[in-house]
């Protein structure tokens, strides 16, 4: 199957605003770090309820993937948990949650606990050709930058500025790494800001289709790459998806047209602008954090980081891609990596062959 872009109608492309925009999730990175209203922290009674409903999945829920919103039960957590959602999709886009003792608690008992918050966000959505609805950010080898099929969450060291393909992702720190390894979060509407400030010139062709890789995890019937802008705008709101790695790794592909010179001065100058330190946030987090993002209005990134040399005490996270039940409506080209737009029930990797599952080990 191939598509031309020519014959491709994305709605919600270039239109209206010629120029910044002003909004909630608009902000600049040292402003943010100067102030912590982004935290969430759990009080002694969040924390003996969250301990009381993971009792409660253990009665119920022998597999962790069976957990729903009924079987973890917070009636004064949950509606807290709620206000967060609202703030990370309508708001500054981001949260922090600060923090569960994982230190008493075994892998498995983590991982419920996790699963059962992240199913009063929303639904959850699987994160790879494999299904994995409970995902695993550790280092198992991958190497992303010379192997086009394999995943960044896998591999270690840096990751590059991108999102990911779900309304919210999430990330639960296990353990973190012995030095380095900070998560980077940047406001894709400042960086839209930015590139209408330093080069109007360009702006334009931030809502243009894009041709993106599918890096091997293709759904029955699809081109191994989808195309999608960078931006576009939908019933007034501002959306975004980028990932440098998959925008460039499309190349690949014989039937994908080369970059034109403004293109590739357009990919440079968002990676320029992500990487400014005037305009992301570095947002350190430890052991018994949890972190959730609007993918439609934020970047994320990593450090590089040194590890520990003892396998049990190296760095590990445990990650969720949420589909919220009251998310906004979205633009058709989303449906091209989302599976479809349809609000509650979008988001996620389905391959053919791929089982719903919630490892407990990364592979």
């Amino acid at each position: 199957m191939h598509t031309d872009v020519s014959s491709m109608t994305v709605s919600g492309s270039f239109q209206g605003t010629d120029g910044p925009i002003a909004s909630p999730a608009a902000w600049y990175g040292p402003d943010m770090a100067s102030g912590s209203d982004w935290v969430f922290s759990l009080t002694a009674d969040d924390l003996a309820e969250v301990d009381a409903a993971l009792r409660v999945t253990e009665q119920k829920c022998p597999r962790i993937i069976d957990i729903t919103k009924a079987d973890f039960p917070l009636l004064t957590l949950g509606p807290k948990l709620l206000a967060l959602r609202a703030d990370v999709m309508d708001g500054r886009a981001f949260t922090l949650i600060r923090r569960i003792p994982v230190e008493s608690y075994s892998k498995e008992e983590a991982a419920r606990i996790y699963f059962g918050i992240g199913a009063h966000l929303g639904s959850l959505r699987s994160q790879n050709g494999e299904g994995h609805v409970l995902g695993h950010v550790c280092d198992v080898g991958h190497d992303h930058h010379h192997n086009d099929n394999q995943r960044g969450y896998r591999a270690p060291g840096k990751l590059e500025f991108h999102t990911d393909s779900v309304d919210i992702v999430g990330l639960f720190c296990l353990r973190p790494a012995m030095t380095g390894g900070a998560s980077k979060i940047v406001s894709s509407i400042t960086v839209h800001n930015e590139i209408w400030k330093r080069r109007p010139d360009l702006a334009p062709l931030m809502f243009d289709p894009v041709y993106r890789d599918r890096r091997g995890e293709v759904p029955e019937g699809k081109d191994p790459w989808w195309i999608m802008p960078i931006f576009q705008w939908h019933n007034g709101r501002l959306f975004s998806h980028y990932s440098g790695t998959y925008i460039r790794s499309a190349q690949r592909f014989d039937e994908v047209p080369r970059f034109t010179p403004a293109q590739l001065e357009l990919l440079d100058l968002i990676d320029e602008i992500m990487n400014d330190p005037a305009v992301f946030m570095r947002m350190e987090f430890g052991a018994g954090d949890m972190q959730f993002l609007c993918n439609h209005h934020i970047f994320h990134a990593r450090d590089g980081y040194e590890d520990w040399p003892e396998p049990e005490r190296r760095r590990y996270l445990l990650r969720l891609w949420v589909c919220p039940p009251n998310g906004p409506s979205m633009p058709p080209a989303f449906a091209e990596r989302y599976g479809t737009i349809n609000v509650g029930d979008r988001g996620g990797i389905i391959v053919p062959g791929t089982q719903l599952q919630a490892p407990l080990t990364p592979i």
